[in-house]
């Protein structure tokens, strides 16, 4: 437990470690815009070329549930520093890659650190700040961390891959990740594991994390390889195979990678099937509204990391601080259900952007929309995931929590990327132009991405239980 500290070193830590968890977010995205350049410079074919972004994705979402109980059985502060050592060690072996090979493998362990980073920085956050006001606030700057990241990412990236170089884009991890390690070190006690005297379930972690390995490597090569070819369905029963072990191994052991007992607590269910949902809207909204910005308005892409700006904006002004005021006020429900719904909106809105939009009058509005609705909605949906859960499971419930996100995104985007491009191919077919095939099937990813987060919306306000009274109590009791 770490929250013995003063108030102002708390807020010192909380600040370091959002910058260690920013970094991972916005290596997420960063890459995109320089993926291009990385092709003509390493002579990538367009088919290798997306193992830059998927050898990432691969690692990351695949250890992010071990990574979690590894910091519960060894200490969250401990896993924290490890995984920022090799999130960094592997941005540098990514700037000085000269050779395809070479930078696919420093990606994969990047993710591998990115994961245990992202696994154990919320359960670091839970522990120092465990007065509800307090708490609220932290969640906030914690949730618009991650959900401006990304689009901070593309901003970032297009600055950096035109001023200099795309190894730029990995370079600038390295005083980041020193000074983020360095400042931890200082800021953070240290602390032993909860469960420290318990052995590690080996056979569940192997079982588990093969299974989210293959699941996440059948979803991201979905659209390539067909989503019936062999290849595809084989991995994914393989996935469900290993997963169905993983839970009779659980049930047996008698310390349990995830002990199933987790479930039983509503919040957490309920919490990582919004997460879920969201998380599909919220790619389909990112990935599918750059792709619109570029390929049908012909944005540069300093111009569509700028047109994201008003969104970030939105978010940073509800994340870091009226939404720490609506759930000391409303509890979490209301919020959550809200901030979804307006979200919802927003895609709706992209979902009638035409062919030949304008930026106030066609992108702005969902821009805004979305950003109200994330800056209101991430921190409610992480407070419901991670507050009825045990100190010596936090690390755990941030990697459920962190992997239903992975999961629900990368599951999502590819399900709206298919039917954007099966829409695009028909309307082509027809004799559609180019640019308006493409905004047709564009259009229709928006639209599911409405339909996801309005399921979203809804299952939180039926399914969470009303707790703005103890909210409040607490929050009075502290004043």
């Amino acid at each position: 437990m770490t929250h013995g500290i003063d108030s102002r070193k708390r807020w010192s830590a909380l600040i370091v470690l959002c910058l260690g968890v920013l970094m991972i977010v916005l290596d997420t995205t960063i890459v995109n815009v320089a993926l291009p350049s990385i092709a003509a410079d390493l002579r990538f074919t367009e088919t290798s070329l997306v193992w830059v972004v998927n050898a990432y994705m691969l690692t990351f979402g695949g250890f992010l549930l071990l990574g979690g109980r590894l910091g519960d059985l060894f200490g969250h502060r401990r896993m924290f520093l490890l995984g920022i050592t090799l999130f960094t060690l592997a941005s540098l072996a990514c700037g000085l890659a000269n050779s395809q090979v070479l930078l696919v493998c420093a990606r994969a362990i990047q993710g591998l650190g990115g994961a245990v980073v992202s696994a154990v920085s919320l359960s670091l956050i839970m522990n120092l700040f465990t007065e509800p006001a307090e708490r609220a606030k932290a969640m906030g700057v914690y949730g618009f961390v991650c959900a401006g990241g990304g689009s901070i990412g593309v901003l970032l990236g297009g600055l950096l891959t035109s001023a200099l170089s795309w190894h730029w884009i990995f370079l600038v991890n390295l005083p980041i990740g020193i000074a983020v390690y360095v400042l931890c070190a200082r800021l953070l006690p240290s602390g032993r594991g909860a469960e420290s005297h318990h052995k590690l379930d080996v056979a569940g972690a192997a079982s588990i994390t093969i299974a989210l390995m293959l699941a996440v490597y059948a979803i991201v090569n979905g659209n390539e390889a067909g989503w019936t070819s062999t290849q595809t369905i084989v991995m994914l029963l393989a996935a469900v195979a290993l997963l169905i072990l993983f839970l009779g191994i659980e049930a047996r052991v008698k310390a349990p990678l995830v002990p199933l007992a987790l479930f039983r607590l509503r919040s957490v269910v309920v919490a990582n099937v919004v997460g879920v949902l969201w998380a599909a809207a919220m790619f389909a909204w990112f990935f599918i509204s750059a792709l619109y910005l570029q390929r049908v308005l012909g944005y540069r892409p300093l111009q569509v990391g700028l047109a994201f700006l008003p969104a970030n904006l939105i978010m940073a002004v509800f994340s870091l601080g009226l939404s720490a005021k609506l759930v000391m006020h409303f509890g979490i429900r209301l919020p959550l259900a809200t901030g979804l719904l307006v979200a919802a909106v927003g895609l709706a809105l992209f979902a009638r952007a035409p062919v030949d939009g304008s930026f106030v009058t066609d992108v702005l509005p969902g821009m805004l929309l979305l950003g109200l609705g994330a800056g209101i909605a991430f921190n409610p949906m992480l407070l419901a995931a991670m507050s009825e859960v045990a100190p010596g499971d936090s690390g755990l419930a941030s990697g459920v929590v962190n992997t239903s996100f992975m999961m629900g995104g990368a599951l999502g985007l590819a399900l709206l990327a298919s039917l954007a491009d099966a829409r695009s191919g028909s309307l082509q077919a027809i004799g559609w132009g180019e640019a308006a095939a493409l905004n047709g099937g564009y259009q229709v990813a928006f639209l599911g991405g409405a339909v996801f987060a309005t399921l979203a919306a809804v299952l939180s306000a039926v399914l969470l239980r009303p707790v703005a009274s103890t909210v409040a109590e607490d929050a009075a009791g502290q004043a």
